[in-house]
């Protein structure tokens, strides 16, 4: 059949399963708004307040359910608006698909009203990126690009389509197509590859299973838990990884790294054999690399080859999905036992328990309490700082996709965009964002879209009238010469969620905040609850930049 632009768009996107986007309109994309007011049944447009929102809102729906998130804007600076937002997805590598529209063919390269080289801005923070000058190539472009979000490591991928490619009388024949199926990586999973590292793991006697946000991505929890098992090894995560084994496991020791989780650190440091599942190895995880798990052979798992002797050399690594390398290496895996190990490790957990301080409101407890209201079955998003550590620690996360988080760029504001794109691909499931007030700042006009959307989340404000980690770091490290990071300037978030729509309450002490959140958790409409902490509240356990993880600070 014969179509515009606009109309193979939006049809591409509906033969793509889409059924929501997340934008903002403006001239350039008028045409595609056009055409998706005649879809709107098929298609519900999301409109946020900002384009970053409608970026990071498409990453939230995309982490959340497993499909692939769209936004949508406009030329010039609606385009550079999302950038942040891709760069988070490319980071964390979260499929979503941008779409802009740019000035037309003719104007392009001439300094246009509102033109922009949004491809060549976002060529470093995505997978691919297309500009598409040719109607004829449209259809090919956008199935192409869902295809390439999904693939192998997933990412965001951009496409730039110039007004005039939308236009109403600019139409090419459009046939129909089913979508591509995109296979799982398995061609490197060979049986040397695999018999190379049962090996390792049959000599193994104090082995750690250090799972990453891979394991999420792959859909391998089930596969992982019976590794996990067959090992008899104990189990700590990344930021991203939270989730794709089960919080409440006796296994499990926590979170590894600068915050980690004392005997997470301290079981690394002593293993004689490390199983890296989808994780990258950051510098936060490391610490001083020279010194990570000096004990250990490396063995890891990814599905990224670039990912393999980056960060860390490794000692035998299998390059694919990890679902795939986790299935097969489960049929030819005999069981292991390591009981005195597991204990030893068991000790160290009870010797270092994370702590809630008894008196008064802290973040800790508010995050304690949240996993206890919820029973640990919310969907939780943050934004970056000390809150996310919290968020980390105190929330045990049962299943994969439960903690949305930007882990790789620490992106202050993502958590409300994200929780509204969780709770828009949710409906029915309890969504709570757990901000900081210095990261409440960067995007708190889209509790405005909250109320629009008339969605029942949860903005729980941790405010300590500071930049938490900011200044926990001014505190150790420049002699608390407290520059730039006071928020003490009298905004009243109460007052602020009101005048959007939303329920705002304000909250002091412990018994409060239990009240405020049991209401919050049974409104039919945005609730912020604002909790007033200490301004010199810390993150502990700390391990200091580029220090061995097993080196803690003391906290006094």
């Amino acid at each position: 059949m014969l179509l515009n632009g606009s109309e193979i768009i939006i049809e591409c996107l509906k033969e793509q399963g889409v059924d929501t986007v997340f934008g903002y309109p403006g001239g350039a994309i008028l045409n595609l708004y056009d055409e998706l007011y005649k879809h709107k049944d098929e298609i519900h447009h999301v409109l946020t307040s900002h384009e970053q929102g409608a970026a990071h809102a498409a990453d939230g729906y995309a982490r959340s359910t497993g499909k692939v998130g769209v936004c949508l804007a406009t030329s010039g600076p609606g385009a550079t608006n999302l950038v942040t937002g891709i760069a988070t997805a490319h980071m964390d590598s979260v499929p979503i698909i941008a779409i802009t529209c740019n000035v037309a063919v003719p104007l392009l390269g001439k300094d246009s009203f509102q033109e922009i080289d949004i491809s060549g801005i976002t060529m470093p923070i995505t997978k691919h990126n297309f500009i598409v000058k040719d109607i004829k190539d449209l259809a090919e472009t956008i199935r192409r690009a869902f295809v390439i979000a999904k693939s192998g490591r997933p990412g965001p991928v951009l496409i730039d389509v110039p007004k005039d490619v939308t236009a109403p009388n600019n139409k090419f024949e459009y046939m129909p197509m089913k979508p591509i199926p995109v296979g799982r990586v398995k061609k490197n999973i060979t049986p040397e590859a695999l018999d190379g590292a049962v090996s390792l793991i049959k000599k193994a006697k104090k082995p750690v299973i250090f799972v990453g946000g891979g394991a999420v991505l792959s859909g391998a929890s089930k596969e992982l838990k019976k590794f996990v098992e067959l090992v008899d090894a104990p189990v700590c995560d990344t930021l991203m990884g939270k989730g794709a084994f089960n919080g409440t496991d006796e296994r499990y020791t926590g979170m590894l790294g600068m915050h980690g989780c004392k005997a997470s650190n301290l079981s690394v440091s002593e293993c004689d054999l490390l199983i890296a599942i989808g994780t990258r190895f950051s510098d936060r995880v490391l610490g001083n690399p020279d010194k990570f798990a000096k004990n250990a052979k490396i063995l890891q798992f990814d599905v990224d080859p670039a990912e393999i002797n980056k960060n860390i050399m490794t000692d035998h690594a299998i390059i694919g999905d990890i679902k795939e390398i986790l299935s097969r290496l489960n049929k030819i895996l005999d069981q292991q036992n390591h009981d005195k190990w597991l204990a030893h490790v068991k000790d160290l957990s009870d010797s270092n328990p994370l702590k809630i301080p008894a008196e008064g409101l802290s973040g800790q407890f508010v995050v304690a309490e949240t996993y206890r209201q919820t029973k640990g079955d919310a969907i939780i998003t943050t934004e970056v700082g000390q809150h996310q550590m919290w968020a980390a620690q105190f929330y045990n996360y049962k299943k994969p996709h439960q903690l949305l988080t930007s882990g790789g760029l620490g992106t202050m504001g993502y958590g409300l965009g994200a929780a509204i794109g969780a709770a828009t691909g949710n409906p029915g499931k309890k969504v709570i964002n757990i901000a900081g007030d210095g990261c409440f700042r960067m995007n708190m006009n889209e509790m405005a879209t909250a109320s629009r959307e008339k969605l029942p989340i949860v903005e729980i404000v941790i405010n300590n009238h500071v930049l938490g980690m900011v200044r926990q770091w001014q505190t150790i490290f420049y002699e608390k010469r407290y520059s730039a990071t006071v928020l003490d300037d009298g905004v009243d978030y109460v007052k602020l969620a009101e005048a959007m729509g939303a329920t705002g309450i304000r909250v002091t002490t412990q018994e409060e905040f239990k009240s405020a959140l049991k209401e919050a958790l049974v409104s039919e409409k945005p609730v912020l609850i604002d909790c007033i902490i200490d301004s010199d509240d810390k993150v502990w356990p700390m391990v200091a930049p580029g220090a061995p993880i097993n080196e803690f600070f003391k906290e006094d």
